[in-house]
């Protein structure tokens, strides 16, 4: 099972910053006006569309947060891969708190869910091959640890989790250095052992390798160049592709050889919410 990302404290602070900003200072005045306290309400949580799910137990925590008297029955997990038609969790208790609640939890469920269920189409699309499909730091501020759990319910593989838990060198890196010998001599001084750079030709990924590089980005390359750099670095030390990476033409870049493939904001930033409803349930 996926290990969720967030804290207790984390957890709470999300769920209270979301209700805040849709039940304000006055609550849900719809659901107060037209229906009773003491009414009970059963819901199911349903796939209308083919998905992977993700998000679980932050829909979990806004049902709870709006009443101690509402019991959930989950009927799957976060990762797995479901069918339309298929309930995800029965929600029971108060109607008024259910109905609080559900906008934001479908929300978030429909937006890391629909993170997770493209992300797996990514990962289908190279099973065959050695490459493994990353994530990278191309997501909203703020949601970061939530973008790249929803990625690894797909299948992927998270990249550095932000700019202090790795040393990736890029071109800006480069041209304020002055040169990657300098730029890599420079992360070496500072105590810093395992190091990729991004290069942009097959003449600059020669001189990451000279100067002792632990990784390289190969940005931007066409299929016929990466499969000329897997062939001269030889399993020296592991290549990542990125840059513009589809679904049309991620597994002619597998098939290159390389080690990984990293995928930023098609997947983060623009991947579509799946459809999930909230249906009432007779008594």
């Amino acid at each position: 099972m996926i290990e969720f990302p967030l804290s207790q404290v984390e957890l709470r602070d999300f769920v209270v910053s979301a209700l805040g900003e849709d039940l304000g200072l006055e609550g849900d005045i719809t659901s107060s006006a037209v229906i009773a306290e003491d009414k009970i309400f059963t819901v199911a949580m349903r796939a209308r569309e083919d998905l992977i799910v993700s998000g679980l137990p932050l829909a979990v925590a806004f049902f709870q947060a709006l009443s101690s008297d509402i019991t959930i029955e989950l009927l799957c997990e976060d990762g797995a891969q479901i069918s339309a038609g298929e309930i995800m969790m029965r929600v029971q208790g108060p109607a008024q708190a259910i109905l609080s609640a559900e906008r934001p939890a479908l929300n978030i469920l429909q937006h890391l869910s629909g993170i997770a269920t493209l992300t797996k189409r990514y990962v289908d699309k190279i099973k065959q091959c050695q490459a493994k499909l990353l994530d990278t730091r191309k997501t909203i501020p703020g949601y970061r640890k939530l973008a790249k759990y929803a990625t690894s319910c797909g299948g992927a593989h998270n990249h550095r989790m932000g700019l202090y838990d790795a040393i990736l060198i890029k071109d800006n890196h480069i041209a304020a250095a002055g040169s990657i010998r300098k730029a890599v001599h420079a992360a070496k001084s500072a105590g810093h052992d395992a190091i990729e750079v991004e290069c942009d030709t097959f003449e600059q990924m020669e001189e990451a390798l000279e100067c002792g590089a632990t990784r390289i980005l190969l940005d931007n390359m066409p299929p016929d160049l990466l499969r000329r750099a897997v062939e001269h670095v030889n399993g020296a030390i592991p290549l990542e592709a990125s840059g513009g990476v589809t679904l049309d033409t991620i597994q002619e870049i597998a098939e290159t050889g390389v080690d990984f493939i990293s995928v930023g904001a098609a997947l983060t930033l623009s991947a579509p919410a799946v459809d999930i409803g909230l249906d009432f349930e007779d008594q």
